[in-house]
């Protein structure tokens, strides 16, 4: 399939939020060129081509295309969830409501509410997702059959699965489909064992691999860390060498300056999840100081029964403004590297370096965000207009791996929305009546 966008704005965060006005083509599942049109001869000298028949052209109308969205931390069959188990602290609404439920949780389930999950994603303009849930192979036959980039990671804990077993989806996720990926990786500290963190140590340095888990997510799981190990969650980590490969953590909200000296050092990845943080009151992330230790930092939006919704333009917003009133500072965090938190960086902590930015021989992952609305009026600055006053709304387009999965209010990933809908109000309501929650 070989498809031209003109008369776009170009976004391509190769240089930061810098402009361009021209056009962009994809071929297959690649992007064949970006420019203003002057270089053709060079580009066809160079790649070989002949001209070009296009199978769809289509015209911007001076919107703009920029890289989608890298929701780099959520839980996507937790839609089910959305709005059930509200207005609780972290531990007891996990112990209470959500374990309850996920323990008559099917892989039918996993997959059907996976795939109500990328509806809401698509129509926000996020391409990528990372993924740690239940059933692994169910979420990713979801995604496939979707079109959806993602990028699974284990949530291994004292509960299962068995340590073999993330072994085995390691091997086998890992070369499932082009669009799939598999990360190791554990639920958190406080829900494995000692002795599991060093078993999953010793996997880790087998296939020499990063490692991402939750992480300072609220002061009680700190402070519990500190009292049995006498270590944060990080420093434990990092001495059983679980760091040793790369990884990161998600929330990373009561990083002590230690903690931040060790994530900048070893080029861990922090994911901040502002919505989920913000409603379960567990803390504000100390964003403005990974920035000043070079710590690099992704956006993600948590799933969906604690947030409750997979929205990465309310996680732009919330990150940059929650930044500004921990900071006591306006200047706090500025949208430009909000923007490049949630595209860029995302994608490098999953992997996907292939879809970090809009540039030729890049996987054709991109969106396209229309300016013709109320809220993006007038262009002052384009990049902030998306970041304080952008939402779902503006998302006119979808494309991942040279496939729109989303145009103009509708679906192309999905024949029957209505059907996804009913179904998930099934399956809460069999897990809420067999749970008795």
């Amino acid at each position: 399939m070989k498809i031209r966008f003109f008369n776009a704005r170009i976004m391509t965060m190769t240089d930061g939020c810098a402009l361009k006005e021209g056009e962009l083509w994809v071929e297959n599942d690649r992007i064949l060129y970006i420019g203003d049109g002057s270089d053709l001869d060079d580009f066809y000298r160079r790649t070989g081509k002949d001209c070009i028949v296009w199978d769809q052209e289509i015209d911007c109308e001076g919107n703009v295309l920029m890289p989608g969205f890298k929701d780099a931390h959520t839980h996507s069959a937790m839609v089910a969830m959305r709005s059930f188990a509200d207005d609780m602290p972290l531990q007891e609404w996990l112990n209470t409501k959500i374990f309850p439920l996920e323990a008559k949780m099917t892989d039918q389930d996993n997959y059907d509410l996976t795939q109500l999950a990328i509806l809401e994603y698509v129509s926000g303009g996020v391409t990528s997702i990372f993924d740690m849930y239940l059933s692994p192979k169910d979420i990713a036959q979801a995604c496939v059959d979707m079109g959806m980039r993602c990028v699974l990671v284990s949530g291994l804990n004292k509960f299962g699965p068995a340590l073999e077993v993330m072994e085995e989806r390691y091997l086998k996720l890992n070369q499932m489909h082009p669009l799939i990926t598999y990360m190791m990786g554990v639920h958190a500290e406080y829900t494995c064992s000692k002795e599991l963190l060093e078993q999953v140590s010793a996997l880790i340095h087998k296939y020499q691999a990063p490692l991402f888990a939750h992480m300072s997510e609220t002061k009680l799981e700190t402070d519990e860390c500190v009292e049995r190990y006498g270590m944060t969650p990080p420093a434990l980590f990092d001495s059983l060498g679980l760091f040793d490969f790369g990884g990161g953590g998600y929330h990373c909200v009561y990083f002590t300056e230690e903690d931040m000296d060790l994530f900048a050092k070893k080029g861990l990845y922090a994911i901040t999840n502002p919505g989920s943080n913000t409603k379960l009151a567990s803390g504000i992330a100390p964003i403005t100081r990974f920035l000043e230790k070079g710590i690099c930092v992704g956006i993600g939006t948590d799933g969906a029964s604690s947030n409750n919704c997979l929205d990465m333009f309310r996680e732009m917003f919330l990150t940059t403004g929650l930044a500004k009133l921990r900071d006591q500072d306006a200047s706090a965090v500025a949208p430009e590297e909000v923007l490049k938190m949630a595209t860029t960086n995302g994608a490098r902590a999953m992997g996907l370096t292939d879809c970090d930015v809009l540039a030729e021989g890049k996987k054709a992952d991109l969106i396209m965000i229309d300016l013709h609305q109320p809220n993006m009026q007038p262009l002052n600055n384009i990049a902030k207009n998306i970041v304080y006053s952008g939402s779902k709304t503006n998302v006119k387009l979808t494309m991942i791996d040279g496939k729109i999965l989303y145009r103009d209010g509708k679906y192309l990933c999905c024949d029957d929305p209505e059907k996804l809908y009913a179904k998930a109000n099934e399956i809460i309501a069999r897990l809420s009546r067999e749970a008795g929650v």
